[in-house]
C-alpha cells in the first residue's frame, strides 16, 4: 500500500466558493478513474485554522505505486492539479509505503 498526502495553501484572495470548488473537483477524481487502484480517499477543509495551518488536505490509499501513477498521470488529475496550483500560495506532499 502507499499513502499520498497533499495539502494546500490558498492565497488570501481565494473565497470559500472557489475553495470548495477545489475540494469537490478533487473528492469526484475516484469516480472518473475506476480503474486505478486506489483503497481509500478522502479530502476535506482544517477546521483548526492555526498560523500553521494549510487550508485542505487529501489523504489517498493506493494499491501500490503504479497506482499512484496512474492517478497522477490521469488526465482528470492533472485538470484539478493545475486548477489547485493556480489557486495555491503553496502545495505539499508527501507519500510513502505502508
Amino acid at each position: 500500500m502507499l499513502t499520498h498526502i497533499v495539502i494546500w495553501k490558498y492565497h488570501d484572495d481565494v473565497t470559500e466558493t472557489t475553495r470548495e470548488e477545489h475540494r469537490n473537483k478533487l473528492r469526484r477524481l475516484p469516480s472518473l478513474m475506476p480503474e486505478v487502484q486506489i483503497k481509500t480517499f478522502q479530502v476535506g477543509a482544517d477546521i483548526l485554522r492555526l498560523e500553521r495551518s494549510y487550508h485542505t488536505g487529501l489523504v489517498g490509499v493506493y494499491q501500490d505505486r503504479a497506482a499512484l501513477e496512474a492517478y497522477t498521470d490521469h488526465p482528470d488529475h492533472q485538470e484539478v492539479a493545475k486548477f489547485g496550483r493556480s489557486i495555491s500560495l503553496h502545495v505539499a506532499s508527501v507519500d510513502f509505503e505502508d
